[in-house]
């Protein structure tokens, strides 16, 4: 009796174990990825600004191609992980959006509506800002640069304070996050597309209702989507609109709902792991007994059912997308020539500074702006035991924009390297400053007579 006392006891703390490790689990890998993507950001600004800043150049413009047949897709090193592989980055950004719309953060009114209405602020005041600084002027274009925060870079500042930062915040900061991505990707589909092909957007519309009428008829294979996906890509880029859009597209196709309920899931793994110990009772080797190793079989066949095709893939793609191809874009994209003659002016331009405060002023004072706001007109309310001034030190980390601003940078001043210049060392500047103001924000906090133990 009291073991099955025990065993209803913990079923509360599997239940909630359950339920905080999806979250847990991404917070990590997002760490782990920030330090990684610190790394590379530094060997790329060293190699930018070394002797070998002319091989750094012509390193990413290596020309790499594809043939088959006659035909023929040549485009440099540089182009292929901004337009190739930071697909694959949006593709596991669109199933986090999904994620967080149908079960997470986002799944209700009531749960989404401060961090939607906090990443509104953070996006609309740090463009504002921007855009008050190059009204008229050759930087105009990149007023969507300051507007999107670098989850992975964020959550790497907040696992170096580790239990300074509530979990609630970190899951606030996750979901705003999310939203902000979001944006961001309605910011590069509708202003940053200069000319549109209308046949190859129109196979592009095609290809994706095809996708969803797989979804609905319940095509599960990976296959499946990476075939649709490789020619979605290659419409959406030949449309005149970003590639990596077709990933954030795909992404809203691929199935969120499992076979089998987990009711459904227990009887039949109990089944089977009875069956499994029956066959191997007398001899415990699998190698030879069919019967054993067709209950393993069917029980794979179960757990591939519990689960569904939108978790297998983000599950699958994270670690690569984390630890592969968004180091490789800080490489390919951080590096910045800062030791020459123009470094100072650069540095003081509209653009660069614009970029900077709309990053570390503009961003945290649009978060928290927004958020009062919202919790003053009852759209929303602030997390459980969350004071204004830990909002207001979270905010600031929302400041950290990184990978998404590079990433608009690029859309923005393509062909102007002067800009591109101007535009990173706003983007380190600002990005670097957020996370200092947050990191020392946190500690002060800490340190504070009511915080203390």
């Amino acid at each position: 009796m009291q073991f099955a006392h025990q065993q209803q006891g913990n079923k509360p703390k599997r239940a909630l174990q359950t339920l905080l490790q999806p979250i847990e689990r991404f917070i990590h890998n997002e760490t782990s990825s920030g330090l990684l993507l610190l790394a590379c950001s530094v060997v790329a600004l060293v190699w930018a600004n070394s002797a070998g800043w002319e091989h750094y150049l012509h390193f990413w413009e290596t020309p790499i191609s594809f043939g088959l047949g006659n035909s023929t897709l040549s485009k440099p090193l540089h182009h292929w992980i901004n337009d190739g592989l930071m697909v694959i980055f949006f593709f596991v950004v669109g199933l986090e959006i999904k994620r967080e719309l149908l079960v997470g953060e986002l799944s209700s009114m009531k749960k989404a509506a401060l961090p939607v209405i906090a990443a509104l602020g953070g996006m609309i005041v740090p463009a504002s800002m921007y855009a008050a600084f190059n009204a008229g002027g050759r930087g105009a274009a990149g007023w969507g640069i300051p507007m999107a925060t670098d989850i992975a870079f964020a959550l790497g500042v907040v696992a170096l304070m580790g239990s300074r930062v509530p979990f609630v915040l970190k899951v606030f900061l996750t979901a705003l996050a999310i939203a902000d991505d979001l944006g961001a990707v309605l910011v590069i589909a509708l202003f940053y597309t200069s000319s549109i092909n209308l046949s190859m957007l129109g196979a592009a519309a095609v290809l994706t209702i095809v996708a969803f009428i797989g979804n609905s008829l319940g095509i599960r294979g990976i296959w499946f989507y990476l075939v649709i996906g490789v020619l979605l890509w290659w419409c959406v880029m030949q449309s005149g609109i970003h590639a990596t859009i077709a990933g954030v597209v795909l992404a809203m196709a691929v199935p969120a709902k499992e076979r089998i309920n987990a009711e459904e899931f227990v009887h039949e793994a109990e089944d089977l792991v009875r069956n499994f110990a029956y066959e191997t009772r007398e001899k415990t080797s699998v190698l030879a007994n069919q019967a054993a190793q067709s209950a393993v079989k069917q029980l794979e066949v179960a757990c591939e059912e519990v689960q569904t095709p939108l978790s297998r893939f983000e599950t699958n793609l994270h670690t690569s997308v984390a630890f592969v191809i968004m180091p490789l874009f800080a490489l390919a994209n951080a590096g910045v020539h800062v030791a020459g003659e123009g470094a100072g002016a650069a540095f003081l331009s509209a653009t660069s500074l614009g970029i900077a405060f709309g990053l570390f002023v503009g961003k945290p004072l649009g978060i928290v702006l927004f958020t009062w706001l919202a919790c003053k007109l009852n759209f929303a309310a602030l997390p459980e035991n969350v004071s204004w001034r830990e909002l207001i030190a979270i905010s600031c980390l929302g400041g950290i924009g990184f990978t998404m601003s590079l990433f608009v940078e690029n859309l923005a001043f393509a062909n102007n390297p002067a800009l591109e210049t101007s535009a990173k060392l706003g983007i380190f500047c600002g990005s670097i400053i957020s996370g200092f103001l947050g990191f020392a924000l946190f500690r002060i906090r800490s340190a504070s007579p009511q915080n203390s133990p």
